[in-house]
């Protein structure tokens, strides 16, 4: 199950590479997809719903894109499960055709798993199991259990020397896993509820889709702890923060797998720094054009109005107690230099903000501004200048005031000015760095490989997760934990085959239109020639 650990780290997206003329209009075997969500326990942070059909299983085997994501060992165990136990003559015509619910639940002992569930044929009796269970030469040896008073069955498959366990959830709803721990969950009295924890699908959309994926973002940052070393792994920290769940639809693409649907934020759960952007107006992606060339991840922002994005900026902190410390800090700047830093930040901040990181943990805060000339005496009277263009911060925090979560890493960082554009580093060396890029005109948007990426995300968003997977290797190698790590690099089927991945917020009515992209690397056709060219 190692590998499905690497499935984990896209969301389950996989299946991206279906084809139209294999996909039957979704259906649920009489049963309402909303029923058999409910029984799937909260603890799921995805869940991918696609049509149980052959065609769908002949591509799923073949495709080595989606082995780049499940790695080789879960294609083989999930062939082995469609082949030799629905695809069995006795139980084959009760589940073709249906809906298969597919989650990943990370809080599992033994690391993320994947639960099975489907609703069978309404003729369906579970009396079928128990004599397929006394059939012979079946390559299966099944024994029935009872769990909560619930039906199961322990599926031994000799040619995986592995047990699957298949639920009776309820009435014609079926869960399995190879987890039996995850299918304890699922038996559990605390897992009977009304609802869903996700965000469903309207019924009339679900039917006319190729697929859906359901996210949980409550479940992120337990799924993250399960792949990385530490919890304080910055990786998209804010994304996992946000209170919400999404429901998003398949886009077919033949080199890229993308989703595009909406994100819920929850009103009954506190708000997140991502909250504040969903009363903002889409904007033009513009900062994305000066991302240096070694970009491993970022996180783009931006606020249709600045000030209001500033005033919300500042409820929001007074709700999470940081009025105090906060105000103290204002009057101390404007105490010892007389500027009222906020009022005249406010004035000058541009509509876009972002922090990058680069493949040698470099971190910058990219800020816009209306006028850089007019906003360096400012900067200069709040900052001990190192030279003439190079300044480090004399107050500790005032990023992460000024700006929001986004900018905790920055306490008393140096800045810099480019044109119109501030720029937050850590370390001089690093803003050097910067420089280098900025006036070398080293940056992600000169490259081919992200021009063919940009070209899939929606061009105006809020919020904007990127992330890179070569410039972001040396990075993943050391923050993930061995037995991922060993999934992720160690396979010839390997995220490394995809070039980017993004994920763009576009406030709409009070909540995020929402798009997933991942595109795969290009052929190396310098390889092709030259076997060409041996041929000949």
């Amino acid at each position: 199950m190692k590998r499905f650990i690497l499935f984990t780290l896209m969301l389950i997206v996989g299946t991206g590479y279906l084809t139209i003329k294999y996909f039957k209009s979704l259906n649920s075997s009489g049963v309402h997809a909303g029923n058999i969500m409910r029984t799937i326990p909260d603890s799921a942070v995805a869940v991918f719903e696609f049509s149980n059909d052959k065609g769908f299983y002949e591509i799923f085997t073949d495709n080595t894109l989606l082995g780049s994501l499940i790695g080789e060992q879960a294609i083989s165990e999930l062939d082995t499960v469609r082949q030799t136990l629905f695809g069995n003559a006795a139980l084959q015509q009760f589940f073709e055709g249906s809906n298969v619910f597919l989650s990943l639940h990370p809080n599992t002992g033994a690391g993320p798993q994947l639960l099975l569930t489907a609703a069978a044929g309404k003729d369906f009796e579970i009396s079928i199991l128990d004599a397929l269970a006394k059939q012979k030469k079946t390559g299966m040896l099944i024994t029935s259990f009872t769990m909560n008073e619930k039906r199961g069955f322990i599926i031994y498959f000799a040619s995986l020397k592995k047990r699957f366990y298949l639920l009776n959830t309820e009435e014609n709803i079926y869960s399995a896993s190879f987890s039996k721990e995850l299918i304890a969950q699922v038996a559990s009295p605390q897992n009977d509820k009304e609802k869903s924890a996700f965000l469903l699908l309207p019924d009339q959309q679900n039917s006319n889709s190729l697929a859906n994926l359901y996210i949980n973002y409550s479940q992120l940052s337990p799924l993250f702890d399960k792949l990385f070393k530490t919890k304080n792994n910055d990786i998209f920290k804010n994304f996992r923060l946000l209170p919400a769940s999404a429901a998003l639809n398949l886009n077919y693409k033949a080199d890229a797998l993308m989703f595009n649907g909406y994100t819920k934020t929850d009103a009954n759960k506190p708000a997140s720094y991502l909250n504040l952007f969903i009363s903002q107006a889409p904007v033009e992606n513009q900062l994305k054009e000066i991302f240096p060339s070694t970009t491993a991840y970022t996180i783009n922002m931006a606020a249709s109005d600045p000030e209001k994005f500033m005033g919300d900026l500042t409820n929001f902190q007074d709700k999470a107690g940081l009025k105090t410390d906060r105000d103290t800090l204002l009057k101390r700047v404007k105490a010892e230099t007389g500027i009222n830093l906020k009022s005249e930040l406010t004035k000058l901040l541009g509509k876009e903000f972002a922090v990058v990181t680069t493949r040698y943990r470099e971190k910058f805060a990219l800020i816009t501004v209306k006028d850089g000339s007019k906003l360096r005496p400012f900067m200069v009277n709040i900052s001990t200048m190192i030279n003439d263009d190079t300044g480090e911060l004399n107050y500790n925090k005032l990023p992460y005031f000024m700006f929001g979560d986004a900018f905790n890493a920055f306490r008393r960082p140096y800045f810099r000015i480019f044109d119109n554009y501030l720029v937050l580093a850590n370390s001089v060396k690093e803003l050097d760095s910067f420089a280098d890029s900025y006036l070398n005109r080293k940056f992600m948007s000169k490259t081919d490989s992200y021009q063919r990426f940009d070209n899939l995300m929606a061009e105006r968003s809020n919020v904007t997760f990127y992330i890179n997977f070569k410039n972001a290797r040396a990075i993943l190698k050391n923050d993930l934990k061995d037995n991922v790590l060993n999934a992720y690099e160690n396979n010839k089927l390997s995220l490394l085959n995809f070039e980017s991945a993004s994920y763009q917020f576009t406030a709409t009515d009070g909540n995020f239109y929402t798009n997933f992209c991942m595109l795969r690397n290009q052929p190396d056709t310098t390889i092709r020639s030259k076997s060409d060219q041996n041929q000949q």
